[in-house]
């Protein structure tokens, strides 16, 4: 297998980690990218654009197109954080309060005993609204006005602030419509006019048409997981998570069955609705510098978070049993923390990752942010091995002691 890219000196520990990913961990085709202070220093790509394609054979004529450095990939739920950004860049800016009822911009939301719901509930999954009764179809849920339809009329699992759970699904509609009731835009034009673009990112919630037409967006499918997943994870879930899965009636089957039948991710039109709790695409390096813009400047470029925003951001706001995911997790505002659930640099790390494969997050502390896609998924849903592999790499290199 061919790797591509650079690694900056002192870094070569990832491309090893990466290198191993394709060797023995089943990989197919993936980007990692690394910042440090605003620089990058890690900048790795290898395999096949599609997840079907020849990756023995890619790129000597047999069709199979390589993975390029511009080749992007649906990142599932790691677009969460790119979500919570804009819900905190418009409380920086005054145009959101985080701890006023979500009703006073959404009067609608108020329904079945959610007046107490707050904004900063919704960010955290305290909101209590993981699941919907009937479940929208790929293409109601492509419909920003249904979907923020049916959770505004939804009664809540708990009440709203009381306790947390994954809101797996329906993160989509209570973000995007609460960014329209406040800013009169779509989340996907707001994402590309005041984050995107300023920053530089290969990074869109609802994909263009002249990006899906230039062919730089991969077929994702589902990868088995390889028998020994690497040290500090589980390659079998417990026996109360698999329990939690297998039961239909479950919080967590319900939350992820938010939208059924599942959509297809290689479809065009579910790529191009905005759906901001899973269908962002981007490329490693636009989604490692989204999160250096959070915490930085990179090449001069647009901070996008002040300091302030970031310790907003990152301050614990759930932990704990987690309701849907049937394992202890920690949340800040919109972000997922460090912990054993999802592991990430330190203590101080905030992200998200996305099922089954995508990473992001950064760690303001040592000054890193990391981006890895892929395209195969696997059945993880906070840890995927091989992300975790090169997060280790990473943490060898910049702390080493741990």
């Amino acid at each position: 297998m061919d790797v591509n890219g650079v690694v900056a000196e002192g870094f070569e520990p990832v491309r090893d980690a990466f290198v191993r990913n394709f060797a023995t961990g089943g990989e197919r085709g993936a980007a990692v990218t690394v910042y440090r202070d605003g620089r990058r220093v890690v900048d790795l790509w290898a395999g096949v654009r599609d997840f079907d394609g020849d990756a023995e054979n890619a790129g000597s004529g047999s069709g199979a197109a390589p993975w390029e450095h511009g080749t992007a990939q649906i990142v599932r739920s790691a677009t969460k954080g790119v979500a919570a950004a804009v819900l905190l860049m418009l409380a920086e800016r005054g145009e959101l309060d985080l701890d006023a009822p979500v009703g006073e911009y959404w009067p609608e939301f108020k329904a079945a005993d959610k007046e107490r719901a707050l904004v900063r509930h919704l960010l955290s999954h305290r909101a209590g609204v993981p699941v919907l009764d009937r479940p929208l179809t790929p293409v109601q849920a492509a419909d920003p006005a249904l979907g923020a339809a049916a959770v505004a009329a939804q009664a809540p699992a708990w009440e709203p602030g009381t306790d947390h759970g994954y809101h797996a699904q329906t993160y989509s509609w209570l973000t995007g419509e609460l960014v329209r009731r406040v800013s009169g835009r779509p989340i996907g034009d707001w994402v590309a006019t005041e984050i995107a673009g300023p920053a530089g990112l290969d990074l869109w919630i609802g994909l263009p048409a002249t990006v899906a037409e230039a062919g730089r967006v991969g077929r994702v499918g589902r990868a088995r997981t390889p028998k020994t997943a690497g040290p500090g994870l589980r390659t079998r879930p417990k026996r109360s998570v698999a329990d939690a899965y297998a039961d239909p009636d479950s919080l967590t089957s319900r939350a992820f069955a938010a939208i059924t039948p599942l959509p297809d991710e290689n479809d065009p039109a579910y790529r191009a609705a905005a759906l901001p709790a899973s269908n962002g695409i981007a490329t490693a390096d636009g989604l490692a510098r989204f999160y250096a813009s959070l915490i930085g400047q990179v090449d001069g470029g647009t901070r996008l978070f002040t300091p302030a925003t970031v310790e907003l951001a990152r301050r614990e706001q759930s932990a704990g049993p987690d309701r849907v995911l049937v394992i202890g997790t920690r949340f800040g505002l919109g972000y997922m923390l460090h912990g054993s659930a999802s592991p990430l640099l330190t203590h101080g790390s905030f992200g998200h990752p996305g099922r089954g494969g995508a990473l992001g997050f950064a760690d303001p502390g040592s000054g890193i942010a990391f981006g890895y896609v892929t395209n195969g998924f696997r059945k993880s849903v906070t840890a995927d091995g091989r992300a975790q592999a090169l997060v280790r790499a990473v943490r060898g290199v910049v702390e080493p002691g741990l």
